[in-house]
């Protein structure tokens, strides 16, 4: 539970509020997040009296004048509609008057939401569904409360549009290929943009990129069709360079004979060492090439020879 301060040390600073009333009353705030005149008589009428009534219900007014906010929050608070001095308050406890201050919380942590997919054209003629995930975080809450209305949504529409925006400008291929390139191009423009709101882009990814199906089919059979071009011409390479190690070997054997007998015993030897029931018995063709000579006409013609008479 928490402990609720004594009356003496909420007395100190009601009078601190009072005498902090009258200065601003004396002379107008110069600084950046100060109020632009001083305040008006309604105005200090209407603060004295919260002061009052803090004053003459205390100790219960205290749970509604002290507000906590965590590590990772800042509290913005307006007086009357206005903004205070000294900036976001934070973290810890802060003091704040009864029907007369107003505070809005701001969370300093990252925040990543998903865009949702957009149908882009792209720089070629091609529509694409893409879609994305921004990380970012309040860097100044008086700027985040401020300036904009409300500034998570308003990253969000913004994230959309640029993501249409940096994507119409590249190619299919740029996109399917170079996504982080297009990342850090929409993590400047975005941070560029959301700057004046106090919020900081950390990143940018790119999720997921679908092509429709007819242009995935038609992708896909391209590729294979230069996939096999390519196998064509690595075998046509290889038969011209077998083709001309068969030449060089024919040659060398040509010039040497006994290499064409060692080639052959080579052969025997590697089909024997693989223990299969084949037997080979060579037989050189030497042996065979004067059967293969015709020894007549008429033999060589299926002929016989006429008889002479007794």
């Amino acid at each position: 539970m928490e402990q609720v301060p004594d009356g003496g040390s909420s007395k100190n600073d009601v009078r601190a509020e009072t005498g902090a009333i009258v200065s601003q009353q004396a002379r107008p705030s110069v600084s950046a997040g100060a109020e632009p005149e001083g305040m008006g008589v309604i105005e200090v009428i209407a603060t004295l009296a919260s002061i009052i009534l803090l004053v003459f219900t205390l100790p219960f007014s205290l749970c509604f004048a002290f507000k906590v906010v965590q590590e990772y929050e800042r509290a913005v608070i307006f007086r009357l509609g206005r903004l205070r001095t000294g900036g976001a308050r934070g973290p810890g406890i802060f003091f704040v008057l009864p029907c007369v201050d107003t505070y809005c919380k701001v969370d300093l942590r990252t925040v990543s939401f998903d865009v949702a997919p957009q149908e882009v054209l792209t720089k070629d003629s091609v529509t694409v569904t893409v879609d994305a995930v921004i990380y970012y975080r309040v860097q100044e809450p008086l700027n985040a409360v401020v300036k904009v209305n409300n500034y998570s949504h308003s990253t969000r529409l913004l994230a959309a549009t640029t993501l249409r925006n940096v994507l119409g400008t590249r190619n299919l291929s740029e996109i399917l290929s170079d996504r982080e390139a297009i990342a850090h191009m929409m993590q400047t423009a975005l941070d560029d943009a959301t700057d004046p709101w106090g919020v900081k882009v950390e990143r940018v990814e790119i999720k997921d990129v679908r092509l429709p199906v007819q242009l995935q089919r038609a992708m896909a059979a391209e590729a294979e069709a230069a996939r096999e071009a390519r196998a064509k011409v690595i075998a046509a390479e290889g038969e011209m360079k077998a083709s001309r190690a068969l030449k060089e070997a024919s040659d060398v054997m040509a010039e040497s004979p006994a290499a064409l007998q060692l080639r052959y015993l080579q052969t025997l030897n590697s089909i024997s060492a693989e223990k299969n029931s084949t037997i080979i018995f060579p037989l050189p063709l030497d042996i065979l090439t004067p059967f293969l000579k015709p020894h007549g006409t008429g033999m060589s013609m299926g002929h016989s020879a006429p008889l002479s008479p007794q």
